[in-house]
């Protein structure tokens, strides 16, 4: 079921599946995604749980209705917390790809109330210093030109040959996730890459000492990248434990949608009988 929620500066598009009585897991999905992200992953949860996947800003049906401002990655966090609250749900399971992972650790390690606990795949808390948060912006703002200038099939298919996708390319339904990426508006993907990339959000390697929100982070074996960060993410609060996902790249959810269900049932399953 699909449906809105406005609040503030956000009409959020969302959609459910399952019942409302069973544990609730909040999606959040990654940079040129929308709430179809996990299609697969929640159709086969939601004999178990109550599966909320919302579209973010820039993606899907969302609609920003402030300034350009409301993209950033603390405001979105803020208007999720909003949106929230219509399912009248004290606490929920977390689950978030990528952009979506760095937003559902803004989350967690500002609005522990509301998550019992965090699963992040693919994910980092930012970058650490100012330089290397100039470099990575300027390096976003570019990609932002070509958004708006280019045709989104020649962006997609320049994106998806970078090193971190190869894996992901010969998988059977990346053309059916391709198709999924060419329905988003370029023009406010453009949006979100200025306001809400790595470079603009502000660093969480910190806060990571005061957190504690039981965390699992995922990275896949070809993903040398996050397996470094997750490793060190995980030496920064007793409460982070982190897995790599064998034959996979940084999508692990397309790519072994299997093994990244037997970990979200595993995880959370643990606090649910406990």
């Amino acid at each position: 079921m699909e449906n809105f929620v406005e609040v503030n500066h956000y009409r959020f598009h969302y959609c459910v599946r399952g019942r409302s009585s069973h544990p609730p897991i909040l999606f959040l999905h990654g940079f040129l995604g929308d709430l179809r992200e996990f299609d697969q992953a929640m159709s086969l949860l939601s004999n178990q749980f109550y599966c909320i996947a919302i579209d973010l800003p820039g993606h899907g049906k969302t609609q920003v209705l402030g300034c350009d401002r409301y993209y950033t990655l603390v405001d979105t966090a803020e208007g999720l917390v909003q949106a929230l609250k219509i399912f009248s749900i004290q606490k929920f399971f977390l689950v978030g790809y990528s952009m979506g992972g760095r937003i559902a650790l803004y989350l967690t390690l500002n609005f522990p109330e509301h998550f019992h606990k965090t699963l992040l795949e693919s994910a980092s808390p930012g970058l650490k210093t100012e330089a290397e948060q100039t470099q990575r912006t300027q390096r976003d703002r570019d990609l932002a030109q070509r958004l708006e200038t280019e045709d989104l099939p020649t962006f997609l298919a320049q994106w998806y040959s970078q090193p971190l996708f190869a894996s992901l390319q010969n998988h059977p339904s990346f053309d059916q996730m391709l198709d999924h990426r060419l329905q988003n508006n370029p023009l406010r993907l453009a949006k979100s890459l200025r306001h809400s990339s790595t470079g603009q959000q502000p660093s969480l390697w910190e806060k990571l000492q005061h957190n504690t929100v039981p965390m699992l982070l995922l990275a896949g074996e070809l993903d040398k990248k996050f397996i470094t960060i997750n490793i060190e993410m995980a030496e920064r609060s007793p409460f982070i434990q982190y897995k790599t996902i064998d034959r996979c790249g940084h999508n692990i959810h397309l790519e072994n949608t299997a093994l990244f269900i037997h970990h979200i049932k595993h995880f959370f399953t643990e606090y649910s009988t406990t």
